[in-house]
């Protein structure tokens, strides 16, 4: 019987390579390559791992997560919140999340979702 040779190019590598694209993928990759080696010279079991990668890697993914969802300090005014829930069919919540976008002006936060 014929044995097939064996690789020596890891496949997990390979396919990482290959799919990490854009920035993030690259960085997100490289935390988890990071936790990776580091979690397999555990002198301590299977369940230590090495909280540095770990911390590492976590605020690695969440910066890009953070830079999304920060919310200015706006103070939002309640007709405009009323204006938009009116005249965009908007609940509450999404009329002011959308005004503090727009820092708190109206016509900017209107324009912008019927541009969208």
């Amino acid at each position: 019987m014929s044995e097939k040779p064996i690789n020596t190019v890891d496949a997990d590598e390979e396919s990482q390579n290959s799919a990490a694209k854009s920035a993030e993928d690259r960085k997100a990759a490289s935390a988890m390559a990071a936790l990776d080696i580091n979690g397999t010279d555990d002198s301590n079991g299977a369940n230590a791992v090495d909280q540095d990668a770990m911390n590492k890697a976590i605020k690695g993914l969440s910066k890009s997560g953070a830079a999304k969802t920060a919310a200015k300090a706006v103070k939002v005014d309640q007709a405009d919140v009323l204006l938009l829930t009116e005249q965009l069919e908007l609940n509450k919540l999404k009329a002011t999340e959308l005004l503090k976008q727009h820092d708190g002006n109206a016509v900017k936060a209107m324009v912008a979702f019927i541009g969208a």
